[in-house]
């Protein structure tokens, strides 16, 4: 036997305009959801927030601290109703944004290309892991600079690299390679994807996973074709990006550098091939129930019911995508309260749909009672 808990809020506690509390029996889709996999992606977080809990080192509006978290945490572990579970132990709130009535929803997946751990005539473009000159900066340095991220020259904290100046060398001859790939497009495409699966000779894949970025700004590529009067924003996909590039060899390396943010990787293992690469959360993602969210606003871990379709593109159309998603990641471009980056996993039919993927829908969000009875506007 289920038992809800849906009464009202303390009487102390004043809820943001942000957020309408409802009723799980109110949310369309919530009923027909597979709940057990949202719970299994959910344990992942849960296990990372028991043991550190990396995400609470930030704040976020509507996350609470980790204290709030470690009860319901403990609790995932051993429960074996998962519908039950989240009706029991979360409050449900629709977000709403008056900036943004509606929400967008894009995704990504884990790209994939050949390589060598060797480079030859062939594959010659190097993927860099993490430079031990590359910093984080203070708050009062940040401050200062407007950096989050650079370097340190003549005692003064200063920007790194651009990604034109690391494809043209700046890093030569440091030992930073992990391996190399054949095209500059497969690696800027796993720049922007923040992780990748590299296959090399024998059928090995080596895993990469987001390690660092050089706190250079970020500009979407599609933007500056669409400045260009290149394309249209209903056309406008990393599809219709990659043919561009492919038709337009000498302009596409030139195109790249507009975007001077570059990603560094790790390499990490596969430990289950049915899970994605490590988010920002420090858990390995899971194909459709993993979500990149602004981290202004949600704390890694929140249960999201996301009501959306899938891309026209897709082979089965713009079907409805209602599903509970665990915010497991973020994006430089993910900004906005009812703001998600659907993480769609890999292969040919994830890069299909992520790749297309701009599609207006609504959020509810689950939080814990604790964190809910203490938000004030």
């Amino acid at each position: 036997m289920r038992l809800i808990r849906t009464g009202a809020l303390p009487t102390r506690a004043k809820m943001p305009e942000a957020l309408r509390q409802t009723q799980f029996e109110d949310i369309a889709g919530w009923a027909e959801d597979d709940h057990a996999a949202a719970l299994a992606t959910f344990q992942r977080s849960a296990r990372e927030v028991i043991a550190q809990g990396h995400g609470f080192r930030r704040q976020a509006a509507f996350g609470g601290g980790r204290e709030d978290w470690l009860p319901i945490c403990r609790a995932a572990l051993e429960a074996e109703d998962a519908r039950a579970y989240f009706e029991n132990h979360f409050m449900p709130f629709r977000v709403s944004d008056s900036e943004n009535p509606q929400g967008l929803f894009t995704g990504y997946y884990e790209p994939e290309a050949e390589g060598r751990l060797v480079p030859d005539k062939r594959f010659r473009v190097p993927v860099y892991g993490k430079p031990n000159d590359l910093v984080t900066f203070t708050s009062e340095e940040i401050q200062a600079t407007g950096l989050s991220y650079g370097r340190w020259q003549s005692g003064a904290p200063s920007v790194y690299f651009t990604r034109k100046e690391i494809e043209d060398g700046a890093l030569l001859g440091r030992g930073l390679e992990i391996c190399y790939l054949e095209s500059w497009i497969d690696a800027f495409f796993m720049h922007v994807q923040g992780s990748g699966r590299v296959n090399l000779p024998g059928g090995k894949v080596l895993r990469l996973s987001y390690a660092a970025k050089n706190g250079q700004p970020y500009t979407g590529i599609g933007s500056v074709l669409l400045a260009r009067g290149i394309g249209t924003k209903e056309n406008m996909s990393m599809q219709f990006l990659r043919n561009w590039m492919a038709d337009n060899p000498h302009e596409a390396r030139t195109l790249m550098w507009h975007n001077n943010s570059f990603v560094f990787f790790r390499e990490v293992p596969v430990d289950d091939p049915a899970l994605g690469a490590i988010g920002a959360a420090k858990v390995n993602l899971t194909p459709l129930r993993s979500l990149a969210v602004d981290r202004s606003h949600w704390m890694f871990g929140t249960p999201l019911f996301i009501q959306t379709h899938e891309p026209p593109e897709a082979a089965q159309g713009a079907v409805s995508f209602r599903h509970l998603m665990i915010a497991q990641d973020t994006g430089t471009a993910i900004k906005g309260l009812i703001r998600g980056d659907v993480y769609w996993g890999w292969g040919e039919r994830a890069a299909l749909n992520a790749g297309h993927m701009k599609s207006k829908g609504d959020m509810v969000a689950l939080l814990p009672h604790a964190v809910a009875a203490r938000l004030v506007p």
